[in-house]
């Protein structure tokens, strides 16, 4: 069964329940207040003759000549002693010889109730006449009531009519809206359809109702997740283009001096070098992709302890002075004792990522300064140089695996560079719950600020969890 049956249903069959319960009551509340002006009336009626009783001196009762009240020309009465005996009657039902509610004459209270005398229905109250505590009699009083039952029946055909033509009115309105509401949810279906079989994930699915209604949402969710799945599909596919691209280079290389060195049929040394160094181009290249690979699918666990973010600075900038000899001058700015809670290995990695960058990238002469610092509750560790700077278009894809701000470089001066740094960086920093933030002017220079919380604050918290 659809979804817009089963909602056609509901919506019918509660449009349905509440109009039968409509109808229910109104049919009661009108045959309560016709009946209930015919009980009055014969209550009153009643009453003018039981105050006209007289009991003689046998303690039988004594009916007055019913003509001689003032009595509804169409009301019927009969008068029973204790044993059963017509005692009178009025002159409307004289032929009338049996009671007019033969239940009610074993009543011991006053008892209002509807029968049937032929094809006539009478209301008739029944009231037993009692002296102290014993009963001399029973007065029955009645009258018609064909204009009620007519009343009642005329009514009743009204609303049974007027609650199936209501109902079948609610279904075809419910129909209609539940299709109408739906119709964007079958159009978000058929064009969710047709990019799966075009593999065209441009495509849009559009909606022209109000965009903050439910459809609205989850039509402009699923148009994010389209946006979101062809964002990645373009990643993947210029990652395989440049992953292809880095590896066929190395790859060439070594197969050409393997075939020199086929030709040769002797060792050289300098093709085994260039043979070995694309080998370990290769061995970095595959690790690093690993390395992202289990850091994205959280397969790859931090050995969060507290860590002397100065120290391992000075450590980095030792090991990077080897990288820059007499080239350039890699000098230590501002430095304080900053505490943060993290894994070592990898965050000296950030560092040895970030200065190794600077120093590729800064020409014969230029200076790189690294310094760590304290800025409210956050460390802060900056890495600037003098190099050419980074195109304002490039910014936002630095970060991204095998992207390089300077198109004319494949690859970096000591052949160690694929794009993958500064990936790997930023999700270290990023699962050390901090940022980096980069400031670059073409010709001028770049920036990079790394943020980590200090270990006085956000490092104790995780501790204690």
């Amino acid at each position: 069964m659809s979804l817009r049956t089963r909602l056609t249903l509901l919506y019918t069959s509660l449009v349905g329940g509440i109009i039968l319960a409509f109808g229910v009551a109104v049919y009661s509340a009108v045959s309560f207040i016709l009946l209930n002006q015919v009980d009055q009336t014969l209550a009153r009626t009643a009453i003018e003759i039981i105050d006209n009783l007289q009991i003689d001196s046998r303690g039988e009762l004594v009916i007055p000549t019913l003509p001689l009240l003032d009595l509804p020309t169409d009301i019927y009465i009969q008068a029973w002693d204790r044993n059963n005996r017509l005692l009178g009657v009025s002159p409307t039902n004289l032929s009338l010889n049996r009671p007019l509610d033969s239940e009610g004459m074993s009543s011991a209270a006053q008892l209002y109730q509807t029968v049937t005398i032929g094809n006539t229905y009478l209301r008739v109250f029944t009231v037993p006449l009692v002296a102290g505590n014993r009963q001399l009699g029973t007065l029955q009083v009645g009258t018609k009531i064909a204009v009620v039952v007519a009343t009642q029946r005329t009514l009743l055909t009204i609303l049974i009519v007027g609650t199936l033509i209501s109902i079948m009115i609610a279904s075809m309105a419910a129909w209609f809206s539940t299709n109408r509401a739906l119709a964007p949810v079958d159009d978000a279906t058929q064009v969710a359809l047709q990019i799966t079989r075009a593999d065209d994930l441009s495509r849009r699915i559009p909606y022209k109702g109000p965009p903050e209604d439910e459809i609205g949402q989850l039509i402009k969710a699923f148009n994010q997740t389209l946006s979101r799945l062809e964002s990645l599909f373009h990643a993947q596919r210029r990652f395989m283009a440049d992953v292809g691209h880095e590896l066929r280079t190395p790859l060439t290389v070594i197969k050409g001096n393997v075939g020199l060195l086929r030709r040769l049929g002797n060792t050289d040394e300098e093709s085994l070098g260039s043979i070995e160094s694309e080998v370990d181009r290769l061995t970095r290249m595959v690790g690093d992709l690993l390395l992202l690979a289990q850091a994205e699918s959280g397969k790859l666990p931090l050995d969060r302890r507290l860590v002397e973010l100065d120290t391992l600075l000075l450590e980095a900038m030792q090991q990077m002075g080897v990288l820059a000899r007499d080239r350039l001058t890699l000098r230590l700015g501002e430095i304080d004792q900053v505490l943060v809670y993290g894994d070592q290995d990898r965050l000296k990695q950030v560092i040895v990522n970030l200065i190794g960058n600077a120093i590729t990238y800064t020409p014969t002469g230029g200076e790189v300064v690294v310094s760590v610092g304290k800025a409210g509750s956050q460390a802060r560790l900056l890495v600037s140089d003098t190099g050419p700077g980074i195109p304002a278009a490039d910014l936002p894809h630095i970060f991204e695996r095998f992207y390089r701000a300077e198109k004319s470089r494949t690859r970096s001066r000591d052949g160690k560079g694929f794009g993958l740094g500064l990936s790997i960086a930023y999700w270290i920093v990023r699962n050390h719950g901090g940022r980096i933030d980069v400031d670059s002017v073409e010709g001028k220079g770049t920036t990079f600020c790394v943020w980590l919380p200090l270990a006085e604050t956000e490092g104790i918290k995780t501790v204690s969890s």
